[in-house]
């Protein structure tokens, strides 16, 4: 665990936080009867505390942005494939402890099980040192291009483009694979979006949803030249 406390930036006080955010509760069902807990009290808390954190970063980053775009943005900053994104970039895979069932079925690689590993660790830092450190994680991980999404957020690329060449009438939009490569544990998937079948933008990702979201984003730059 020292490694993730490396990459995380924060060093623990009370590093059985840390054991428990990274418990899955098939591995704490497996233990019952000893003192493992499982990490979804944690995910709870840590859906909270980020959800707070983004929501104050947005209003007081963004004093024009009216309520509807701001409840918008904050909804994609903390979904599912937002936080997914920020497991894979920290590798949380590696650290999860899972049960021999859920182990042998993939759930080391699962969006949910590794997306909710980092809420419980945003948790794990509150209940530890804070606020900030969890302030800090939040801002380094998933509000560092918050900027960029403000416009064509990560989680909505694909309705962002959508509803851009929809304008005209007559428009289609095709997601076209275009390879996979990697081993089965770390497979990285590329994407082509097509514009009335001529290609406007590529992009990878670690899933085929996530290949899609940055074709998208690709296809938006393109067309929006």
């Amino acid at each position: 665990m020292y490694e993730l406390e490396k990459k995380l930036g924060y060093q623990f006080k009370d590093r059985a936080l840390l054991n428990t955010a990274m418990s899955h509760s098939s591995y704490a069902n497996e233990s019952r009867g000893s003192s493992h807990e499982s990490n979804e009290r944690l995910e709870f808390l840590g859906d909270a505390v980020l959800g707070q954190v983004v929501a104050a970063h947005l209003f007081l980053s963004y004093p024009d942005m009216p309520e509807g775009q701001m409840t918008r943005l904050r909804a994609e900053l903390v979904c599912e494939q937002s936080l997914h994104s920020v497991a894979l970039r920290l590798e949380l895979g590696k650290y999860l402890k899972l049960g021999r069932g859920e182990e042998n079925s993939g759930g080391r690689q699962r969006p949910s099980i590794l997306a909710d590993s980092v809420e419980a660790l945003i948790a794990a830092m509150y209940l530890d040192g804070g606020l900030e450190p969890a302030k800090s994680f939040i801002g380094r991980y998933i509000l560092s291009e918050a900027d960029i999404r403000s416009e064509h957020p990560l989680c909505d690329y694909k309705t962002a483009l959508q509803e851009l060449v929809q304008r005209k009438p007559g428009q289609v939009l095709v997601y076209e694979p275009v390879s996979e490569s990697g081993p089965d544990h770390k497979k990285t998937f590329t994407v082509r979006v097509l514009l009335n079948d001529v290609s406007i933008g590529e992009g990878s990702g670690h899933t085929k949803k996530e290949a899609e979201q940055f074709a998208a984003k690709s296809g938006i730059e393109e067309i929006s030249k």
